[in-house]
């Protein structure tokens, strides 16, 4: 006799009772109304918490990065037991210079939350605080590395409880817990604290975690100390995280807009259209097209003094743009870059008579989604060209390229570099190719 339906959608709400990300489960078979699943369920078991930081002085592709290595981290730990990864909430960074208020900002302003959910369970900081009692976190371990080096010159995996090399932030108070500033919340303290040196890939932890750190909450500071190692760029692990990590509906919206009104680009003409769920989504290069434009990102401030021999001057970028164009036959570029007005200027007095573009935040967009929000509107913009360029070792190209792969477009069309005046045919950018599951 056949099951009614009704039934039917009881037994499998019990079944998914205690799973938290059931992914074996297709919402498509299992609900009959055809709504996008999260795979969220509530979970019998507490879960754990990870949480992590980056150095201060890191910039926003690379903190990017470190949430892939923690999120796999944390998709090994719940392998045996139920982990939630905690993330760290954004405040100014160096890159971002706008007068605009930029603190305690969440990661969904910038991130798809649902579309992480569906490699992980993560939560905001804010929602962490509310989720546990007494607002203390039970462990914080300061990575660093060792004082005295590699041993012998070579590199093992090992960590240890040592002294702290540099000075740190944390402080303790009279009852024994420990003060940090922790994103400007208050009344957050930790209940111990230990530096630990270390050097190996982020999942060494997993066994530390699990069967010697018995904690409920662990926050690891200087995270980006731990290594991809076995999941690096070369891996499945990072290409799905890296998938996860789609950026924010609204943000995609305003770059899409940008690309119709200007660059004569959508995504059907492009070939360059998302499927809800990233996990159904595999593409062959070649398969996207991408606008009627090439998109460059043009590094300039700070690489003018610490990147000088990997830059091109203006004169000679717009050269190495106009041969593209040339190749192409198309007549418009858009451009990402930090530079001041009078040098976008004159890079666009070089292109004349070409259309250069670049896209500036109006002032309700750079109030709402902060300067992180407009280096992703910049991004999402150079992804979908016909053709891109990037800056040599910039991680902001680093993620361009990165989008780009996992949209189908050709290698030859992705992984691009500008080249220094004097070295016109300068080695460009490794090929860092999607791998799926």
């Amino acid at each position: 006799m056949a099951m009614p339906s009704f039934i039917f959608f009881i037994w499998i709400s019990i079944l998914c009772r205690n799973c938290f990300l059931c992914d074996e489960l297709d919402a498509e078979t299992a609900f009959s109304t055809g709504g996008q699943a999260d795979f969220r369920f509530e979970s019998a078991k507490p879960s754990r918490y990870l949480l992590y930081e980056v150095n201060p002085g890191e910039g926003f592709n690379l903190r990017r990065d470190v949430y892939i290595r923690m999120a796999n981290l944390v998709k090994f730990l719940n392998d045996d037991e139920l982990w939630t990864l905690v993330l760290p909430p954004w405040n100014r960074l160096y890159h971002w210079r706008s007068a605009v208020k930029q603190s305690q900002i969440p990661w969904s302003t910038f991130f798809d939350p649902k579309s992480l959910q569906r490699y992980i369970p993560v939560m905001e900081f804010s929602e962490f605080l509310n989720a546990t009692e007494g607002r203390q976190i039970d462990e914080v371990y300061y990575l660093q590395g060792y004082k005295e080096g590699w041993k012998d010159g070579k590199w093992e995996e090992k960590m240890d409880e040592r002294d702290c090399i540099e000075q740190n932030s944390f402080v303790e108070d009279i009852d024994g817990s420990w003060l940090w500033w922790f994103w400007d919340f208050p009344n957050v303290t930790a209940k111990n604290f230990k530096c630990i040196s270390i050097q190996a890939q982020s999942t060494y932890l997993k066994k530390f975690l699990i069967s010697t750190v018995h904690a409920r909450s662990v926050f690891l500071v200087r995270a980006e100390t731990l290594i991809h190692g076995s999941f690096s760029e070369w891996s499945r692990e990072f290409w799905t995280a890296r998938r996860s990590m789609r950026f924010a509906k609204h943000l995609r919206r305003i770059g899409d807009s940008f690309r119709s009104a200007y660059l004569n680009s959508t995504d059907t003409e492009d070939k360059t259209a998302l499927k809800d769920d990233w996990r159904r989504m595999k593409r062959k290069h070649g398969v996207a097209i991408g606008g009627p434009y090439v998109a460059v990102h043009l590094r300039r401030r700070d690489f003018l003094y610490s990147h000088k021999e990997d830059i091109p001057s203006l004169a000679g970028a717009a050269q190495q743009i106009e041969k593209v164009l040339v190749e192409l036959d198309l007549r418009k570029v858009f451009v990402a870059t930090d530079a001041p007005d009078d040098e976008f200027e004159e890079l666009r007095g070089h292109l004349l008579p070409y259309e250069v573009y670049r896209y500036v935040a109006p002032e309700d967009v750079l109030a709402k989604y902060m300067d992180g929000g407009v280096a992703i509107v910049d991004q999402w913009i150079c992804t979908h060209a016909r053709h891109f360029i990037g800056t040599a070792v910039s991680t902001f190209s680093f993620r361009i390229h990165e989008e780009r792969e996992i949209l189908g477009f050709s290698s030859e069309a992705t992984f691009n570099c500008f080249c220094p005046d004097d070295k016109p045919g300068c080695d460009q950018p490794s090929k860092w190719v999607a791998i799926y599951d």
